[in-house]
């Protein structure tokens, strides 16, 4: 009997179970890391969908978002001053004489060649009635000057008379004649005399004062009225020196007055005071205002700005919705709730009014960010605010902080 086949059939079995169980143990573990695998895939992608479902969206408000609008830009300088009246005069008296009576008061509205005073007249009468005789009796001589020259060339061509005696009679005549011209003249500064005792107004306006009163006596000279006419007034504005370059005959001055409430008044840059103010070395433009109303006033303050120059009509937008990336200006583009970064150029800058105009890169009508939201990038996704969204002012911007 042979003893040793079931021991070579026993180690034979042992030679087979080992391979069998390293195969299923590597199954088994290349199972395990397949489920793994596939396990941490699926636990990626549900992480990415929850990320991507946490992604924030800011919400704005109305303050943070401005539209886009279009309209002109002007650069312009503040001026003020007093508004004087273009035309006014002081009439004032020319004869000596006593105010009979003033027809005018301070206020009322005076024509051209109308009545405002009466002098008492007869003292200047009864000299321009002894001028007035004097006249007739200078004429007299004349007539006898010239009937005694006639009657002494006569005798001269009979040589009745001497040359000289008939010199003599020319002279004569042409005395007369003298003295006729001269009492002439004399009786007509009588008459003018006279006429003045009516003081008439010499401009269309309005009495600014009245200096007299009847009973007054007043002498050559002596001030009486002083009449405005309110139908143009010049606005007298101081401006620095350094600025007078620019400005030119023509501008347009926009003002207001007090008393006018929101009433705004145009006028126009008529003349340059070319001597600079002793001690401030500024000098006066004097601008021309149209005041065909009559409501502006002599001696009003006056307070506006004078257009240096004036821009074509571009998107305007706030100045604090400007950013800097790389060197370049940009803006934060509103675009389907989304924020696009935006490269713009800019044009003239106005710091007061907070504006700037945009001459590339931007449309009206297109919404941007207005603030700086350190949280909001490019690529962040909002929500509109439901309050209305404001557009940047159209009214004129006026400045002297206006910058290209």
């Amino acid at each position: 009997m042979n003893i040793d086949t079931p021991i070579l059939s026993s180690l034979s079995q042992r030679r087979w179970r080992f391979p069998v169980m390293g195969l299923i143990a590597v199954l088994i573990a290349g199972g395990g890391w397949i489920m793994y695998t596939k396990t941490t895939t699926a636990q990626a992608k549900d992480g990415e969908k929850a990320m991507a479902k946490k992604e924030p969206v800011y919400e704005l408000a109305a303050v943070d978002v401005v539209k886009i609008t279009a309209r002109e830009l002007s650069l312009n300088l503040p001026i003020s001053g007093s508004l004087m009246p273009a035309s006014q005069t002081t009439v004032r008296a020319k004869v000596a004489a006593e105010v009979h009576e003033t027809l005018v008061q301070e206020g009322m509205p005076v024509r051209k060649g109308q009545v405002i005073a009466r002098f008492d007249s007869a003292d200047l009468r009864a000299r321009f009635n002894i001028q007035d005789a004097a006249v007739d009796e200078a004429q007299a001589r004349l007539a006898l000057a010239q009937k005694n020259r006639h009657s002494n060339e006569a005798l001269l061509k009979q040589n009745y008379i001497s040359q000289n005696a008939f010199d003599t009679t020319q002279n004569s005549l042409d005395l007369a004649h003298a003295s006729l011209k001269s009492a002439t003249s004399q009786r007509e500064v009588a008459q003018l005399a006279v006429a003045d005792t009516l003081v008439k107004s010499p401009v269309d306006g309005i009495v600014s004062k009245r200096s007299v009163q009847a009973g007054d006596k007043v002498s050559p000279d002596s001030p009486l009225f002083s009449i405005v006419n309110l139908a143009q007034l010049i606005l007298e504005a101081q401006v620095p020196s350094s600025e007078i370059p620019r400005v030119k005959i023509g501008q347009n001055v926009k003002f207001s007055v007090d008393g006018f409430g929101s009433r705004s008044f145009i006028g126009k840059v008529a003349r340059i005071n070319p001597s600079a103010e002793a001690g401030s070395r500024s000098m006066l433009v004097y601008v021309s205002v149209e005041n065909m109303d009559g409501v502006l006033k002599g001696g009003m303050f006056a307070k506006g700005n004078l257009t240096l120059e004036k821009t074509n009509a571009l998107p305007v937008m706030p100045v604090t919705a400007v950013r800097q990336h790389n060197g370049s200006d940009v803006v934060y583009l509103i675009v389907n709730n989304q924020i696009q970064q935006q490269v713009v150029k800019l044009g003239l800058r106005n710091e007061d009014e907070g504006v700037v105009q945009v001459t590339q890169g931007l449309e009206p009508g297109m919404q941007i960010i207005s603030t700086k939201l350190d949280s909001i990038k490019p690529g962040s996704k909002v929500s509109m605010p439901k309050a209305a969204i404001a557009s940047v002012p159209a009214a004129d911007v006026t400045s002297d902080k206006v910058k290209g």
